[in-house]
């Protein structure tokens, strides 16, 4: 009798695993689901707007001011 109570709880114990495993796992493919829509979602969504970039002209390089205070040299750009 001990060793049939022995089996059955094994086995209920096997069973109760396989299921936290199957639980896990559904859980961890739900989650990539989920992360990989919603990265390409924003790939795409960043694909499709027209993005005005601005741009300036640049200025004329000014007169560069190097000098020493005594603890290094600063440049000035």
């Amino acid at each position: 009798m001990t060793n049939l109570r022995s089996l059955v709880l094994a086995a209920g114990g096997l069973v109760i695993l396989a299921a936290a495993a199957a639980f896990t796992l559904s859980l961890t493919l739900l989650v990539g689901a989920l992360l990989t829509v919603t990265l390409g979602t924003r790939m795409l969504a960043s694909r499709l707007r027209n993005a005005q970039v601005p741009v300036r002209a640049r200025r004329q390089p000014e007169t560069l001011r190097v000098w020493n205070d005594g603890r290094g040299t600063i440049i000035d750009l």
